[in-house]
């Protein structure tokens, strides 16, 4: 018996991941640019990245992800196109936060067999989406766990990479009392908070093809409506007449509103964001109301309709906000940045570990 014949036999099959390569081979090759070397395969991907020499000081920025349990749903499906999306959403969209553009991504899927239609669907979603925030999508991995996995099982993960001129980074350091806080619209659900979501529509018995009036669709397809891409427009809004009133940016995904937006504000600061400015979507209030719970218990858990907050200048508060609607993304204020003392019962603050500001929601969500 042969080695390839021994592996077969073990359940992993080799010409099945080749097929699965040939199927994502056009799209990947999209999202390469004139910096990109070499083509899909190799062991290592390429990047050139010379043009660094014309920044002062080139920082590289990094971040990796997941998809979570969203992924569940998408296997109940079988619907496996999007999924990739949500995946260059929670991963990119992080590389933005500090004020860098991204350049370049990898991805690792780990699956219990190699389906190639189902691998080369994933990673079409990923180079999609990599296309749509100017990323490359340079290298990745597939990997076959059997055994380990179910047939149908698999797991998705990334990491890019980005770069900011030192004195152009976001953060903390650059907020000021005063400083107007945007939140911007997100697209549902994100990818986070999916386990709580499966949990609930267990205990109810509401399947994923199931249909919700209150929805409007099924529960299926209110779940995969695809992370929203923040970086693009973002990046545009950075380089352009109002990126120097931009402070700070947050990304809401797990530990929900104030947490994520505690964490780009400096020590010593405060900020109340106002519920009544924005109306959270049908689907987080649905699931609340099978759940028996209000939306202000979940704040910690879901992103109740913002995906992204950024921290401006309070007199570039209306254009960036205009700005950034023109651009796509749906934005408006929610509250004000104040630097000094006062009480802190009941604000968040410590998230992550990141000894920052605090924050809490006041007030009542619209109707």
């Amino acid at each position: 018996m042969s080695a390839n014949s021994s592996y077969a036999a073990a359940g992993v099959d080799t010409a099945a991941g080749d097929l699965a390569v040939e199927l994502m081979k056009e799209a990947v090759a999209k999202t390469h640019g004139p910096n990109v070397l070499g083509g899909v395969g190799g062991f290592a991907g390429l990047y050139d990245l010379s043009f660094a020499k014309d920044y002062r000081r080139p920082l590289l920025a990094t971040s990796t992800d997941g998809v979570g349990t969203k992924i569940a749903i998408a296997q109940a499906l079988d619907v496996h196109d999007t999924i990739g999306q949500d995946l260059v959403g929670m991963v990119v969209d992080d590389i933005v936060v500090v004020g860098a553009t991204p350049l370049f991504m990898t991805d690792y899927i780990a699956c219990g067999k190699v389906v190639p239609d189902r691998i080369a669907a994933i990673v079409t979603g990923i180079a999609r989406a990599c296309a749509e925030t100017g990323t490359a999508l340079v290298g990745g991995e597939t990997a076959e766990h059997p055994g380990l996995m179910g047939v149908d099982d698999y797991d998705v993960a990334g990491a890019a990479v980005g770069v900011v001129e030192a004195d152009r980074a976001l953060g903390a350091e650059r907020v000021e009392s005063g400083d107007a806080i945007l939140a911007i619209e997100s697209s549902g659900l994100h990818s986070n908070g999916f386990s709580l979501v499966r949990h609930i529509l267990a205990q109810h018995g509401i399947g994923y093809t199931d249909a919700s009036a209150e929805l409007g669709t099924t529960w299926g397809e209110a779940l995969l409506e695809p992370t929203r891409l923040y970086s693009g427009p973002l990046v545009q809004l950075l380089a352009g007449a109002n990126g120097d009133a931009v402070h700070a940016l947050s990304h809401v995904t797990g530990g929900g509103l104030a947490a994520n937006l505690a964490r780009v504000l400096p020590r010593g600061s405060w900020a109340e964001v106002d519920r009544s400015t924005w109306s959270p979507a049908p689907v987080f209030r649905v699931l609340n109301d099978l759940a028996g719970t209000t939306l202000e218990s979940t704040e910690g858990t879901w992103n109740l309709g913002v995906g992204f907050f950024a921290v401006v200048k309070a007199d570039a508060a209306a254009s960036v906000t205009a700005e950034l609607g023109a651009l796509g993304l749906p934005t408006w204020q929610v509250g004000t940045v104040t630097i000094g003392e006062r009480d802190l019962a009941g604000f968040e603050q410590g998230a992550k570990g990141v000894d920052g500001g605090a924050v809490r929601l006041v007030g009542s969500y619209s109707a």
